[in-house]
Order: structure tokens, then sequence, then C-alpha cells
């Protein structure tokens, strides 16, 4: 390679990584103005705290606790035999 292939190859090479480096920051939407998507504080609905109670005190409570592993596992520990030594 002559040193003029090589001294236009690495400013090529050089400006693909750095535009490379840049798309995840466009992908983000970082490179508009205005940035987030997010409505301004004031528009956010107010949470109505009766009604949250209200709500959950309307979920059931489960008569026996949930378990994951239920279906994994036996339901009784496996007996093993005492074996003399």
């Amino acid at each position: 390679m002559s040193g003029r292939t090589k001294a236009i190859k690495i400013p090529i090479v050089a400006a693909a990584i750095i535009s490379l480096a840049t798309l995840p920051a466009y992908a983000q939407g970082m490179g508009r103005k205005g940035g987030s998507h997010a409505p301004p504080g004031e528009a956010r609905p107010k949470i109505d705290e009766k009604a949250y109670k209200a709500a959950l005190d309307r979920i059931p409570t489960p008569k026996q606790g949930y378990d994951p592993w239920g279906q994994a596992r036996q339901s009784d520990p496996a007996k093993t035999p005492n074996k003399p030594n």
C-alpha cells in the first residue's frame, strides 16, 4: 500500500467510526431539539387517593399463598429409609 492510499484511508475510516458512534444518540431522539416526549408536569392527571384505596380494597385476598415452584417440586419431600452404617 502506498503512502498516498494510506493517507486517504485513515481519515475515511475515522469519519465512518465517528458517524457510527453518533447513530445511537439520534435513535434516542438526542438529534432533535426538545428531546423528550413527556408531557409537561401540569398536564399529568391528578391521582385520586380515595379511588386508589377503594380499588385496592376490592381486590380479593387469596386463600392460599402463591407458590411459583409448586409444579416443579414434589409436594412431600422424598423419604429415605434409614440405613444402618
